[in-house]
Formats: C-alpha cells, structure tokens, sequence
C-alpha cells in the first residue's frame, strides 16, 4: 500500500539561494532561462515536473556547500555542485500539503547519500523505486536516520547524479 504522507519531508531549494542562481549559480555562470521546449523536467525550487513552454533554467548547485555555511559544517572533498533546474522567475515552491516524494516514479533508480553534522558522507545507498516508491523512499530514509551520526541525506538520480532533494533529520520529527 503507498503512503500518501511520507514520514520525511523533501526540502526544496531555499528561496534566497533560488535567488541568487536566478542571477549567477554557484559555478559563477549567469543564469540564462529558456522556455522548456517538451516539459518533464525535474525543478528543484517547486519539486515536481516542468509543463511544456514553462520558463525555467538549469544551473549548477552546491547543496552541500549552501548548507555547510549555515552550519559551520566542513565537508572538504565532499563539496560538490550539478547542474539543477530551477523556474526562471518565482514559483511559490512547493504545492500546499503532502503529496508524496517528488520524482518517485516506479522503476527509477536513486542513490541515497548520507551525510554527517560535518558534511562527511558516512554512507549511501541505492534503491531502485517499486510500485510503492514513496513507501520504499521512507524505508530507505528511516534506515540512513536510524543510524544517530547522519544529518542529511541527499536524494539523486542515478542516471544523470542529479541532486532532486535533501532530507535532513529535524524533517523527520527529531
């Protein structure tokens, strides 16, 4: 049976970070948006799937790094940053009300990182989403969370390495 509330929040690109890549992302490229010419693509500031002709653009992000300097945190070699899609203009983010993961389709494939209060990956995983896949995104979760030294976790397409969201352990009621 599939979940229709999943137990761990995805978060969305912050605003202010959306923001600033709106203008320059985080490889210092200008931002150059473009009206999506077939829709489908994954947006990180309102977590669902581009409409055809929707102005949206794709930067490079570095979630880690964003996070890392809220926190204090030092991840060293672990800072990374991709490329993400994002509306060209404000969207408002996220739907009100829960309504599953985003990007949950059966039968995508999906690396889970797990990282520390440092930004250390202290592991991973890789899951392969069923029928049930926001039952099988809170599973995996609950498993990376019950280990107490992980922070945040990254979700990512295994395709393209993606970043699609982060979880972090206050979203799941700690």
């Amino acid at each position: 049976m599939t979940t229709t509330t999943p137990r761990y929040a995805a978060r969305p690109i912050a605003p202010d970070a959306l923001g600033q890549l709106r203008f320059r992302d985080d490889a210092e490229q200008t931002t150059e948006p473009y009206a999506d010419p077939e829709g489908d693509s994954p947006l990180r500031c309102c977590l669902r799937a581009s409409r055809e002709g929707e102005r949206i653009a794709l930067v490079s992000y570095a979630p880690l790094r964003r996070w890392a300097a809220r926190t204090g945190a030092r991840p060293g070699a672990y800072d990374e940053q991709g490329p993400v899609f994002i509306h060209a203009e404000e969207c408002g983010g996220p739907a009100a009300g829960p309504s599953g993961h985003p990007f949950a389709r059966p039968g995508a494939l999906r690396a889970l990182r797990r990282y520390d209060a440092e930004g250390r990956i202290v592991g991973g995983r890789l899951l392969e989403l069923p029928e049930a896949a926001d039952d099988a995104l809170d599973r995996a979760l609950a498993e990376a969370f019950a280990d107490p030294g992980v922070a945040l976790v990254h979700v990512r397409a295994v395709e393209y390495g993606c970043f699609l969201f982060e979880v972090r352990r206050a979203d799941a009621g700690r």
